[in-house]
């Protein structure tokens, strides 16, 4: 048996969570390098996070498929392994060939790498690979195997596209496949080639509105910005949420002097546990919740049921590069308020510099956001689908207020919460605001609802 024939192929896992492909960052490793079981050998961004991937086989490294920047599909070759040579094997790789048997066991960010799992059903990829060189180890097909795999003609000289977002954006943008030149392995047409078609003047000009997308082609000087990642997965989830939720906002001014002056007081009394306004407004959510629990809530349209959950899993909206994110706080209520601020405080700081797995980014029940922080007083959100309630807090400023009957100047915020009315009528979500709204201008209630 040759090397080219005992070569093994890893394929980009499953990444769970819906998503379906992922963006190739940095490879950490490169051909020739020899690699161990469950060595890191690439860093990727999926829609939710920026992770490294674990390849699950040992030996040398024969190909490598894909370059950064390029999207890989679930389930398409990411990277070849062929065998180590007996003289060739390091200390420490005698058993490698025995751990692959038994596979190996890591866990990525909630998924395994080992394909050795007899009850795992592996997904049958949908587009055929691009082939390599022949000269960098096994090719993964044709030109017409490519067009079968996808439904689209096979000529013999049929465009080399492995993702659908490239598909799309040329399609969105009347570009021609096959006139463009693919710059990736093996002649694979990828998202920078599409983008670079699209400012030739002779692309531009032959660009036709798709009548089905109803878009108007590129102009001179337009910015082109491809919907993909994080932005396509925001964009997605909240026209879904337009689309199925009846949404209703209301909104009240409240004196927030007291809930500033109670940070304060224990920040003077614990100087290294900080507490933030933020931590005292989700124990106050919490609160709330525990006397409403109808808005710690889904519908399942399926089923047609509303489903309470038992436990409060706090989503914080939080601004990064890579867009707006809501990491999950997993069964709040069950947080003091110390323990509260610090898990704030290092989650925002984790999803700021795109460290968080995707599994902290899904599951919420109810989302805290703090749109004050961008100087704005009010703001009508989008809920987070499927969550039934968001509360927004506008930003802290000066304002006259009566206070017993007489003028004076307080700090004011306006608090909104947006809910969905099949969870819920006025009365709840009214009562829900007006506890809120209390416990900010009197803290002390929250030790009375304890």
């Amino acid at each position: 048996m040759t090397t080219v024939e005992r070569t093994q192929v890893f394929l980009l896992p499953d990444l769970g969570e819906g998503l379906s492909e992922a963006e190739i960052v940095e490879w950490r490793v490169a051909v020739g390098d020899v690699v161990t079981v469950d060595q890191s050998v690439v860093e990727v961004e999926t829609a939710k996070a920026v992770v490294d991937v674990p390849c699950p086989y040992a030996g040398r490294v024969v190909t490598l498929h894909g370059a950064a920047g390029e999207v890989r599909p679930v389930g398409q070759p990411l990277i070849t392994i062929a065998p180590l040579d007996g003289g060739d094997e390091p200390a420490g790789h005698a058993t490698y060939r025995e751990e692959e048997r038994a596979g190996s066991g890591n866990v990525l960010i909630g998924y395994g790498t080992g394909h050795g799992t007899a009850t795992r059903r592996r997904r049958r990829p949908r587009l055929a690979v691009a082939p390599e060189p022949a000269d960098a180890g096994p090719t993964g097909g044709t030109p017409a195997a490519a067009g079968a795999a996808s439904g689209d003609p096979a000529p013999p000289s049929a465009a080399l596209v492995i993702s659908p977002i490239v598909r799309r954006l040329a399609r969105e943008h009347g570009v021609d496949l096959d006139t463009v030149r693919g710059t990736g392995p093996g002649g694979v047409i990828r998202r920078a080639d599409v983008e670079a078609a699209l400012t030739a003047p002779a692309a531009r000009l032959a660009a036709v509105p798709d009548p089905q997308v109803g878009s108007a082609p590129a102009g001179d000087g337009d910015v082109i910005v491809p919907l993909t990642g994080v932005r396509k997965v925001i964009a997605d989830k909240l026209s879904r949420s337009r689309r199925e939720i009846p949404e209703v906002t209301i909104w009240v001014d409240v004196d927030a002097t007291g809930l500033l002056d109670t940070r304060a007081a224990i920040n003077a009394a614990t100087p290294d546990a900080p507490v933030s306004i933020l931590a005292l407004l989700a124990r106050i959510c919490l609160s709330g919740l525990r006397r409403f629990p109808q808005l710690n809530a889904r519908v399942d349209t399926e089923a047609q049921r509303i489903v309470q959950s038992a436990g409060v899993h706090l989503g914080i909206a939080a601004q990064t590069d890579r867009g707006l994110l809501v990491p999950v706080l997993r069964d709040a209520q069950r947080l003091t308020t110390a323990e509260l601020a610090a898990e704030l405080a290092a989650t925002t700081a984790a999803a700021r510099a795109g460290s968080l797995p995707p599994a902290r980014l899904t599951g919420g029940t109810f989302t805290l956001n703090n749109y004050g922080v961008f100087g704005v007083d009010g703001s009508t959100p989008i809920i987070n689908h499927p969550e039934a309630a968001l509360l927004g807090v506008g930003r802290i400023v000066d304002k006259p207020w009566v206070v017993d009957g007489q003028l004076a100047v307080r700090k004011v915020t306006q608090l909104s919460l947006t809910f969905d009315h099949r969870v819920c009528d006025g009365g709840v979500a009214g009562g829900f605001l007006r506890h809120v709204a209390d416990c900010v201008e009197r803290p002390a209630l929250l030790i009375a609802a304890v």
